[in-house]
């Protein structure tokens, strides 16, 4: 029961992440979406970045008592430490410890400043491809086809609203 939870709250996250991502690069252009002002856009951001860190906390929490995986505490917590599929795990934990940085200093924003909070938050851009390596190098369900749609769903969403982002 435990690995199900962790495999979806897993999926679920890439998912929510990756609406982030796309809702990230689509507020930075400045330009209405949908029909939807700035701000709006905005706020679904922040919203799905918060379920997204929900999503990711409940799959690392989950995966703490799976006793397939046997994580530790210190896997969660230092990249590529962990006797699991080392690399694969240590890019999901290299993901997880950007996106806690994200975090703090997000909620810090206006202590950091405009300028550094912005410098910091751009470690989102390189969370997202290292949390699709994680997910497709160590889930038990890269090699299934509905995952893969799923990856190639959402790498095209990405790149899409990226390219959007530059040629506009």
């Amino acid at each position: 029961m435990i690995w199900y939870i962790a495999r979806g709250a897993g999926v679920m996250a890439l998912l929510m992440l990756t609406v982030t991502v796309v809702l990230g690069i689509a507020t930075r252009q400045g330009k209405p979406l949908a029909g939807l002002p700035r701000f709006a856009i905005a706020t679904v951001h922040r919203n799905a970045s918060l379920l997204g860190l929900g999503l990711v906390v409940a799959h690392v929490l989950t995966l703490l008592f799976d006793s397939y995986a046997k994580l530790t505490p210190i896997d969660v917590l230092i990249p590529f430490v962990g006797a699991y599929r080392p690399l694969w795990l240590g890019f999901g934990t290299l993901a997880f410890d950007l996106l806690l940085l994200v975090l703090i200093t997000s909620l810090n924003r206006a202590r950091l400043g405009l300028r550094a909070w912005r410098a910091i938050h751009w470690i989102s851009y390189a969370i997202w491809p290292i949390a699709l390596a994680h997910a497709l190098g160590t889930g038990t369900d890269a090699s299934q086809v509905w995952m893969g749609v799923i990856a190639v769903g959402c790498a095209t969403a990405v790149a899409t609203t990226a390219t959007w982002r530059f040629v506009t």
